[in-house]
């Protein structure tokens, strides 16, 4: 991480870092949903948690926790390859990343599972919600620091999940990479992001 990186984030005790499943189906060239430049994206998130670590700030990871049917999936009608079974190796975190104070699993049920936060039914706008929202609280979280993966997808609604919730958010970006299920949707989402208020360092 450069120096200037480190001077531009504001970790400590009251600011978390939120890092978005860095998991084997998306960091690993074998994954089942590799994210180009996943693996790159890892070794970035895995000097990030040291230096939050260092900084006396909590590391929260996420982990998408996918039961082994569900419509998130193609074989049943969803948009994307089975991915993130629980209890598989491909749900498994990124050996490249240190143990985190926090494990957040999403992802479990029927609905996405897109946000760290939680997940929201398009018809009836209904939650589900994660532990996030819990541990943030119990540690008295002011901002937050996020990275990992897929900057288009479960990053950008994390994000978009933290400002909503009032949390100032910045996302780093060499420590985030699009999976772009159509094309562009990397820039996309990074325009969103800014107009939303998340800061892009």
């Amino acid at each position: 991480m450069t120096a200037d990186l480190r001077d531009a984030l504001p970790l400590g005790p009251r600011v978390a870092l939120v890092v978005v499943d860095v998991q084997n189906d998306f960091a690993d060239p074998r994954g089942t949903l590799f994210v180009p430049g996943g693996q790159e994206v890892a070794a970035t998130c895995a000097a990030l948690m040291a230096q939050a670590a260092a900084a006396g700030a909590p590391v929260i990871c996420t982990q998408d926790w996918h039961p082994a049917v569900t419509p998130h999936f193609q074989e049943q009608g969803g948009p994307w390859p089975r991915h993130c079974v629980r209890g598989s190796w491909g749900a498994e975190l990124h050996p490249l990343l240190p143990r985190p104070d926090h494990l957040v699993r999403k992802g479990q049920g029927e609905l996405d599972g897109y946000s760290g936060f939680g997940s929201r039914e398009a018809s009836s706008g209904r939650v589900e919600a994660t532990g996030l929202p819990g541990v943030l609280e119990g540690l008295g979280v002011l901002r937050l620091v996020l990275a990992g993966l897929a900057l288009d997808v479960c990053v950008r609604e994390t994000a978009l999940d933290a400002v909503r919730l009032g949390y100032p958010t910045f996302l780093v970006r060499s420590a985030t990479s699009p999976v772009e299920l159509t094309p562009g949707a990397g820039q996309r989402a990074l325009v969103e992001l800014s107009a939303a208020g998340v800061e892009v360092v």
